[in-house]
Parts: C-alpha cells; structure tokens; sequence
C-alpha cells in the first residue's frame, strides 16, 4: 500500500474562517498532490472540531477549530486520523463527542482514542489487496490521555505498548506507530525518546513517527525499522509565529510493499502551506541529513543538552514557585504536571543530574 503519513494538523485563528468555508485552494496549494495515489493518507488531528466553550483546565491553548474541518480534510483526501495527542480533549467529553460525530459523518476512520484505557488500545487495521497494516497512535501524558474509567487518546505505556506492537508484528503484514512526544521545538530525542523509540522498533514496529515537537527533527535506519524523531507540522499556520523551525516541516510518504520512505519537506505560506522548492527544500532537507548523522557520531546529545539549557529558566522557575507558604494552586499545578509528562521529567533530568551520573568514572 502507497501512504502519506503527515504530522500535526490544527486550524488557527488566522485560517479558521478558510476552514469554515472550505477554502482548500487557499489552504493547501499546490500540497494536494501529496494525497493523490495512495491508500493511506493520514493527518494528526491535534484540535476538537467543536463549537463547545467548556475548556478544561490546563496550562497552553486550547485548540478548536471550525466543524467543517472534517468536510475539508475528506475533499483533499484524507481517510484517515489520529486523536492521540495532547490537544483533542481540550474541551472535554463534550468537544471529544463532537469531533467523533463530525469525523463520523465525514466517513473518515479514526485512531488513538476510546472510551477508556483499554478501549483507546484498539489498533487502525487497513486491508487492501491480501496485504494488512496496522496503525498504533499513542501520546505522552499531557492532558488527554484516557484512564481507566474515562474516555482519552491512547497513552504510551512502556509495557503495554511494547506488548501491544509485538501483538501487531505477529498477526500483520507492517506496524506503523506514530507517537506524539517529545520535547517541543527540540530538532533531537532525549536520551529516553531515543530509548523508547528503538524499542518500539525492536518489539517490531516497521515505522516510527515522532510528531508533537513542531519542528523538523532527524532521522535513522534502526535495525531495518524507520524512526523518524520529529515529523514537524503538517497544517498548523499562524503568521505571527515567525520561528523557521515552526513553519518548515515534513510530509513522509511509505511504501508498505517495499519499505521505502520519502520525505517531502514543506513550508507554510499566509494563510496555508506549500511545498518547498528549489534552495529552500535544498537546505531544509541537508540540514535534517547533517542532523541525521549525529545519531551516528553521539553528537546528539549535545543538541539535546544544548536545548535543555536554552529552557532552563522556565524549569526552575516551576521549582522555585511551586510547595512555597504562598505558593498557589496554579504555581503547584504546573509543577505536577511537569512532573507528569516525560517531555518534561526528561529536561528535569538532564538539567539536574544526580550524583549517581557526576561521580568519578
């Protein structure tokens, strides 16, 4: 089977009114092409589609867009999306019931978030032609994720998931698993991501997919498996973002028959997105090569390192605001939740290393 396996999709305040009216020449230029031929074309859907105003709380945007986008996302050709991230329950069981019911009636299948826990563990299984892949979408915990006796997007679990893919491995033809994780804006894993990532591989994921960072990350062969360490946006446009690494991003096409990947690299426009062409596309796609073979040397782990120290502020912030006299429930809150997610407990521990990691070696 052909796939285009494409990263986060949000309409924003600047392109809502476009999404309303089904606008996709505005939206997506000359990227429709990307969908034409294949059987699998895949989009992170990381917003409700709802009218609902019941925000839940939480630290960042809450993300909704136009109910239409549904409507849109099938007239380009998308038949498929994920819901494991850190933005569809944005607005509650309400925004959730919403985005099911728009997807539903759109006839697009959706992946990566159930009733509950076990429920959201349910796999994408798509047949065509004798051959079967299946799709696992899981997300690191951020907000969404469900629990045992309430409805959520499907939650990495280092045992379960790992059982999970070695389930798939055994019963189908390939695993694509796309993990929404890692650290925002960071273009390298963290020594746990990268861990994670090759033990999926191992337990027999033929793909990897890292999305959630924003940005164009790197990428290896492992063992014959794809492991792609940040994916970038798909569709997530604002103009007052002016960050490079937040406008230039990677569309990935597969080929499930023979195990070639492609990537297509894209930049947004006003309003919508593009490909990249000519010197642009030529420096977006060496610059992820150079930072491809620093996962060969060890190098990464320096760009890793240097992130974390870029961020470091904002971390001992949360520490020296929070469990104070006259500390408040937000400034408490915020450092639970850090304490909660592993994109976060992996910056807290490579900014503070314990005395375990600095003694004499």
């Amino acid at each position: 089977m052909k796939a285009l396996l494409a990263g986060d999709f949000c309409p924003t305040e600047a392109n809502n009114h476009l999404f309303a009216q089904g606008d996709i020449d505005a939206l997506f230029t000359d990227t429709l092409c990307l969908f034409e031929g294949n059987d699998i074309n895949f989009v992170n859907l990381e917003c409700a589609l709802t009218e609902s105003e019941n925000k839940i709380p939480k630290f960042g945007p809450h993300l909704a867009a136009s109910p239409n986008t549904a409507q849109v996302l099938k007239s380009v050709g998308a038949n498929y999306v994920g819901l494991s991230n850190n933005h569809i329950f944005d607005f509650g069981i309400e925004g959730a019931r919403d985005t099911l019911q728009q997807l539903a009636q759109a006839g697009i299948a959706h992946t990566g978030f159930g009733e509950n826990y076990e429920d959201a563990r349910k796999n994408l299984v798509i047949e065509k032609d004798g051959e079967k892949v299946c799709i696992i979408a899981v997300c690191e915990l951020e907000y969404s994720y469900a629990l045992p006796d309430r409805m959520g997007s499907r939650p990495f679990d280092e045992f379960d998931t790992l059982d999970d893919i070695r389930a798939a491995a055994a019963s189908y033809d390939r695993v694509i698993v796309l993990y929404h994780g890692g650290k925002e804006n960071c273009q390298y894993p963290s020594p746990r991501l990268l861990k994670t990532c090759r033990a999926m591989a191992r337990a027999g994921a033929d793909v990897v997919l890292c999305q959630h960072s924003h940005c164009i990350g790197c990428y290896e062969n492992f063992e014959g498996s794809h492991i792609l360490y940040g994916e970038g946006n798909f569709h997530f446009v604002n103009p007052a973002w002016t960050s490079a690494k937040w406008n230039s991003m990677l569309t990935v096409k597969y080929d499930t028959k023979s195990h070639e990947m492609e990537f297509i690299p894209l930049v947004t426009t006003q309003l919508g997105i593009t490909l990249a062409k000519g010197e642009q596309k030529e420096t977006l796609l060496a610059e992820f090569w150079q930072r491809s073979e620093a996962l060969k040397d060890g190098t990464w782990r320096d760009g890793w390192h240097e992130f974390c120290l870029s961020v470091e502020e904002t971390y001992k912030k949360a520490i020296r605001n929070a469990c104070n006299e006259d500390s408040t429930t937000r400034q408490n809150d915020i450092f639970g939740h850090y304490l909660d997610c592993q994109a976060h407990t992996d910056v807290w521990r490579e900014l503070f290393p314990s005395y375990n990691l600095t003694n004499e070696k």
